[in-house]
């Protein structure tokens, strides 16, 4: 899930490259002057850099090559939990844009979702994909409403300058909670900075939370097979994650003043230097440096640490998707943009150099560490293919890119996701503003609640 942040793009260059890309009609694919369909599609949140933008003129101009009969209209766009709905049911999104695999089930369920099953049979790479990914996107009788482009892992994002401050090792990152702890201590009594921050507004409270109940070994809600779900939010993993995020905040000093950090908010404040570490996605490091300015010098990554009996990783990650609105021709357009923008870099080596190379030549984020949505060996073997045009420090992510695989992958909860996520952001303020707040009575309260949202 994502909720980024605006920063404005420097330069009348940047703001003409913008105006040139962004559309702003309603979905539907119209015809233009010259007889094009015109297919609107999404790019990238309002704030990007404008060396994004070349690349994807570069990318835009490749495919209108291939296919004359079809004009690229590119739609700046941004996943929010509380606005998408609005946006979904006003027609304001355009007619290609991703969503995150934790509300593919319910869009798809409440016909929101375009059914592709034929198209992505016809494309012949179907049986490519992860099966719990494809999982993600199909209904009880096994149509598919998306095409999954991209996946992540949870990582321990950390700043490498602030670690030798505090006269740490930028090459050997925390392994455990409390270790992060330390660390988070030392770079704060070091540096005056906080040694670790956490999101807490806009339902990434919840995302996070879940996220370390996972790790710890816990689970916050139990999905059945008839559909139904079962909220676990009061238990022992979940505890010890709000008991680390007090101490850090009442006891140590060392979480810092800003507690109504957000997806977009703690990248800014990560890429400005004011934080030591924060959990998140493990591909976020390419928003870090295209929407936020982050000098790559100072970036790590390693693996979010686990124990206890059952623990693992929270994965996520997103969907290409068309919108329910559109006609069978645009339908058509947006399945060949789908599969020649996101997929065949995925699947076909001269596609991968072509999308690696036009990255790359304006100076975008190539390499960055993800979790395949198709084999781990194609993946492995992609990286080989754009291996000259890596740019990402992926020296400085060894501590992640090593030891993920020994992780045990858990996907986010299935039903009523992003609201119960929501309902946790309250727990989560709650124990970062008030040093005298009750975890217990907080998470009997938070379980009652969230089944009530899971029996609706």
């Amino acid at each position: 899930m994502k909720s980024p942040a605006r920063v404005l793009l420097a330069g009348v260059a940047a703001v003409a490259t913008v105006g040139a890309l962004v559309g702003c009609s309603a979905a539907g694919g119209d015809g233009n002057s010259d007889g094009k369909l015109e297919l609107r599609v999404a790019t990238f949140p309002p704030g990007a850099d404008a060396a994004a933008y070349e690349a994807f003129a570069t990318q835009e101009e490749q495919f209108e090559k291939e296919h004359p009969d079809i004009d690229i209209i590119g739609v700046e766009y941004e996943w929010e939990g509380p606005t998408f709905a609005v946006q979904l049911a006003g027609g304001s999104l355009p007619d290609v844009f991703t969503v995150p695999f934790t509300d593919s089930k319910t869009l798809l369920e409440n016909d929101q979702l375009m059914d592709v099953t034929a198209e992505v049979k016809e494309l012949g790479y179907e049986d490519s994909f992860n099966p719990i990914i494809l999982d993600g996107v199909k209904d009880a009788d096994g149509n598919i409403f998306g095409f999954p482009r991209q996946a992540y892992a949870m990582g321990l994002h950390y700043n490498r300058d602030l670690f030798e401050q505090a006269g740490l090792d930028p090459d050997q990152p925390p392994t455990t909670w409390d270790e992060v702890r330390e660390y988070a201590k030392a770079i704060h009594d070091a540096t005056g900075k906080a040694g670790y921050a956490q999101m807490a507004i806009n339902n990434t409270g919840g995302w996070q939370l879940t996220a370390q109940t996972v790790a710890r070994g816990g689970r916050t809600q139990t999905d059945e097979a008839d559909g139904s779900a079962t909220s676990t939010i009061d238990n022992d993993a979940t505890k010890a994650t709000l008991e680390f995020l007090h101490n850090l905040k009442w006891e140590d000093d060392s979480f810092g003043a800003k507690v109504d950090l957000d997806w977009g908010t703690i990248n800014q404040e990560f890429a400005a230097g004011n934080i030591g570490m924060y959990t998140s996605g493990s591909d976020v490091y390419t928003a870090l440096v295209r929407d936020f300015g982050l000098d790559p010098a100072v970036y790590g990554l390693g693996v979010v640490p686990v124990e206890g009996d059952d623990p693992g990783t929270l994965g996520g990650g997103d969907i290409a998707v068309i919108s329910p609105t559109v006609d069978d021709t645009t339908k058509e357009a947006a399945v060949t943009w789908i599969d020649w923008y996101y997929m065949q870099k995925l699947l076909d080596e001269d596609a991968a150099v072509q999308d690696a190379k036009a990255l790359s030549e304006s100076d975008q984020a190539v390499g960055t560490p993800v979790l395949p949505v198709l084999s781990r060996e194609l993946y492995e073997e992609s990286l080989t293919w754009i291996e000259p045009y890596i740019n990402v420090p992926r020296e400085q992510m060894t501590s992640f890119t090593d030891n993920i695989w020994d992780q045990t992958p858990v996907g986010e909860p299935k039903k009523s996701t992003q609201e119960v996520y929501a309902l946790l952001d309250t727990v989560v303020q709650t124990v970062l503003t008030d040093e005298n707040a009750d975890i217990d009575d907080l998470l009997a309260q938070a379980q009652t609640e969230a089944q009530a949202l899971l029996d609706e």
